[in-house]
């Protein structure tokens, strides 16, 4: 059984990083073996939450599995809370990363046009020399912004489908050109046509792209782009087409996303994606 390293944090309320990546990458028959970043109560756009922090707590890891003499056969990384964070995970990679390992970075960061709070410019430093390392990156359109200096305002001026998307696509062939990785911009939000919005997902890889794009209900779910990394992530180590895997995660993802606005639940709780883990088998 291959197994993946997943490096982000674990909240206990949002169904997102760790708790997301986990039952996801095991239904897809991989094991998901855990490095947490932090452990908070719940994702942090509830109203109150609390976290403690496990930069201090990493090396122990690497330490300890280094002493077991495990092998990984990928790398996720997500929710970091700062640089030190990075600087162990290139330790990580220094330690565990070898030629036939892979490493999807998603470089959680921001979304909707605005950093995090908890970030920093010097973060986005960082991230951009983590993605460099990166064989797939997977960030939403707020985080390619960030990482290529990309205009988000300026996205939100343009009045075509083919203006926004030549212009969110040249940003990730920026991001290409910088790491050679797999780019997977997530989130696509093109502007409105005769009041229908659209939300979907652009694959690049070389000078091949690909756009998927689905009616939008104008809702944005906590874990949502976690789940969608960790389908990707399960599709890579299975040797899935990344195409066939990113239709995969929109229909998982689209059928937990109507059961969860059928039912009225809050968009910080997260999707009802348990019901949905037998489409991933």
């Amino acid at each position: 059984m291959k197994k993946v390293a997943v490096i982000q944090d674990l909240s206990s309320f949002g169904k997102c990083s760790l708790t997301a990546a986990i039952p996801v990458l095991s239904v897809m028959g991989i094991q998901a073996v855990p490095l947490p970043t932090a452990i908070l109560t719940s994702q942090t756009e509830y109203p109150s939450y609390h976290s403690e922090d496990l930069t201090g707590k990493m090396p122990r890891f690497i330490e300890e599995w280094h002493k077991l003499g495990v092998a990984f056969d990928g790398i996720h990384t997500g929710f970091v809370t700062g640089r030190e964070q990075i600087d162990h995970i290139f330790s990580f990679l220094h330690t565990f990363y070898k030629e036939d390992t892979t490493l999807l970075v998603d470089p959680v960061m921001g979304d909707r046009g605005q950093l995090y709070d908890v970030f920093t410019d010097e973060l986005i430093g960082s991230m951009k020399e983590l993605v460099k390392c990166a064989d797939v990156i997977t960030p939403n359109v707020t985080e390619c912004c960030l990482l290529t200096g990309l205009s988000h305002d300026k996205l939100q001026t343009y009045r075509t489908n083919v203006e926004y998307l030549a212009a969110v696509e040249e940003a990730g062939r920026q991001l290409q050109a910088d790491s050679g990785a797999k780019v997977i911009i997530t989130g696509l939000n093109p502007p409105a046509l005769e009041g229908k919005r659209l939300v979907g997902n652009m694959y690049m890889d070389g000078s091949n792209s690909y756009q998927s794009l689905q009616t939008y209900n104008g809702k944005s779910y906590s874990g949502t782009g976690d789940l969608f990394a960790s389908v990707m992530m399960g599709g890579l180590m299975c040797g899935q087409n990344p195409v066939e895997t990113m239709e995969l995660a929109e229909k998982f993802l689209s059928a937990a996303i109507q059961s969860t606005s059928e039912e009225c639940i809050p968009t910080v709780a997260g999707v009802n994606f348990e019901s949905f883990l037998g489409m991933l088998l």
